[in-house]
Order: structure tokens, then sequence, then C-alpha cells
């Protein structure tokens, strides 16, 4: 992984299958720290996004799992 760096702030750069993608948790991090990354996990709509990614991307996305995580109220804890 690459990391670069903006705004003073260091970013990671994944690279796969030939396309570039650069780390938003590196940049939401460095706005508001871990409590914006945690606030935005929360969103209900973040959940229902990460799904559809995960749906669209994801040959292994296992729906079992995230069933059940999407409907536990403190599913957060699950991703620490």
């Amino acid at each position: 992984m690459a990391k670069i760096i903006v705004q003073d702030t260091e970013i990671t750069v994944s690279n796969v299958n030939g396309e570039d993608y650069i780390c938003i948790t590196d940049m939401l991090k460095a706005k508001d720290g871990d409590f914006f990354v945690t606030d935005w996990l929360r969103n209900r709509n973040t959940m229902e996004f990460l799904g559809v990614w995960e749906r669209v991307y994801n040959p292994n996305f296992n729906y079992g799992e995230f069933a059940t995580i999407s409907h536990t109220h403190s599913w957060l804890d699950l991703l620490q």
C-alpha cells in the first residue's frame, strides 16, 4: 500500500486490479478523529449503502452475517 500526503494528512492508497483507491477512513480521522468515523458507521443509511456496495462488488459477501449485524443495535461493537 502506498501513502500520499494531502494537506499534511497521510492517506493510504490501495491498488486493486490496476485501480487506485484512497482510504476515506484516513481522511475522516484527520477531520474529526475517530468519533466521526464511529458516528458515521452508526447511521442507518451508511449501513444500507455498505450492504448494497458489498452485494454488488464482493462475490464472497456473507449475506447471513450482514443480516445479523444490520439487525443488531450494537453492531458497531462487532467491528471493534
